[in-house]
């Protein structure tokens, strides 16, 4: 069972405030909804794990493309965001030559069982039904959840019969989603294809709340949305990102090798710093 912790205010204001500054930063780039670029081929399941004597190690990794600020896409159609500069990083680490490409959500393990590509990078969460499916990295992210809507709302998330008569939303296949059937099986949800269109259906009233990850609604907060504010406390669920590859390839090896030296060597804290 998940349990409840108050989010501190000075970390909530402190959070806020660098988000807002990487919204400013961004905001001549970033896009509202999802790239869901064409994937014009498929590498071979085995072609990270081995490379030619004198050749880099050629590794094809998929992210969303939709989930500021892990990752999202900017004006020009390139990824970018927390989750693509941590590629970059990892695969700098690696001595590895990384191809980035966007994937939707829904069929994001799909394409990454078929060999479509080599890992996946996207803010996913570790849980033991995904683990069934894939292995997953060492974690590289700690997630919680919380609760967005109007901030006049006088709505109360500890309120479960009253949750139960409102309209939830948030992203389909998501720990969020999850989190509302186990817990609110009797709110009516509509779920979406990614959080921007959750998003919009909020500001158009067409929602009464929606139930997150804790990072996506800061940065959308942060990029001019006076109206609207985080309602309750946050939920901290024990929730881990981690890096998804195929079952059994030595892949997680190198990436678990990569991300330990990344967060001892400094690099990793950099990174993060400058999206949180």
């Amino acid at each position: 069972m998940q349990h409840i912790n108050t989010l501190p205010s000075t970390g909530f204001n402190t959070f806020i405030k660098s988000a807002a500054v990487l919204a400013t930063g961004l905001s001549l780039s970033l896009l509202v909804g999802c790239n869901k670029a064409e994937q014009t081929s498929a590498a071979a399941p085995e072609a990270a794990a081995t490379a030619p004597a004198g050749e880099q190690a050629s590794i094809r990794i998929a992210t969303e493309g939709a989930y500021a600020p892990f990752n999202m896409t900017d004006s020009s159609g390139k990824l970018i965001g927390f989750d693509v500069e941590l590629v970059n990083a990892l695969c700098a680490e690696m001595k590895a030559k990384c191809e980035v490409v966007a994937q939707d959500w829904d069929n994001i393990i799909p394409g990454l069982k078929t060999g479509k590509y080599d890992a996946v990078i996207a803010g996913m969460s570790i849980t033991p039904e995904r683990a069934e499916q894939v292995d997953f990295s060492d974690s590289y992210f700690k997630n919680s959840l919380v609760f967005v809507a109007k901030k006049d709302s006088t709505l109360n998330p500890e309120d479960k019969p009253a949750l139960e008569k409102v309209t939830l939303g948030t992203q389909r296949a998501t720990i969020a989603s999850q989190w509302i059937k186990e817990n609110l099986p009797k709110t009516d949800t509509k779920l979406y294809d990614t959080i921007g269109d959750a998003f919009l259906d909020l500001e158009a009233g067409r929602l009464d709340a929606i139930l997150a990850d804790t990072a996506p609604v800061v940065n959308w907060l942060s990029t001019g949305k006076p109206d609207f504010a985080v309602i309750g406390k946050e939920i901290d669920n024990n929730d881990n990102f981690g890096i998804a590859v195929r079952k059994g390839d030595p892949l997680k090896d190198k990436f678990n090798t990569a991300l330990a030296t990344l967060k001892a060597n400094g690099t990793y804290e950099q990174i993060k710093s400058h999206y949180f």
